[in-house]
């Protein structure tokens, strides 16, 4: 799961790179959802997603999400205007990647940290 979500992110990238900000989004979100479904994975959370933006969605959902991730997701799931613009201010990517830590440092139950 860590290499998908690294390749992703290179993805997304190289995307914003070269001026492609919705393939660079899009590669953020799978980046998001494949962290999502390994940390709900790894804590047996069923969940009734099928895809990053459904995951997505389901943390942004999810009780006892700290407010950042909430915030992050709901960033993550916000639709693109007409003119095809985020219609907020704010980069994904880094986002994105704050999302992926901060999952991962997440304890799991039953743990203390």
């Amino acid at each position: 799961m860590v290499q998908k979500i690294e390749n992703e992110m290179k993805r997304a990238d190289m995307a914003r790179a070269q001026g492609n900000e919705g393939l660079a989004r899009v590669c953020a979100r799978r980046a998001a959802g494949t962290a999502i479904r390994a940390y709900l994975a790894a804590r047996q959370i069923d969940h009734p997603a099928t895809n990053a933006f459904e995951l997505i969605l389901f943390l942004r959902d999810m009780p006892g999400i700290p407010p950042e991730l909430r915030s992050i997701a709901g960033s993550l799931s916000t639709r693109v205007t007409e003119e095809f613009t985020l219609p907020l201010e704010a980069d994904l990517l880094a986002e994105t990647r704050v999302l992926i830590t901060t999952l991962e440092s997440l304890d799991l139950p039953g743990q203390s940290g």
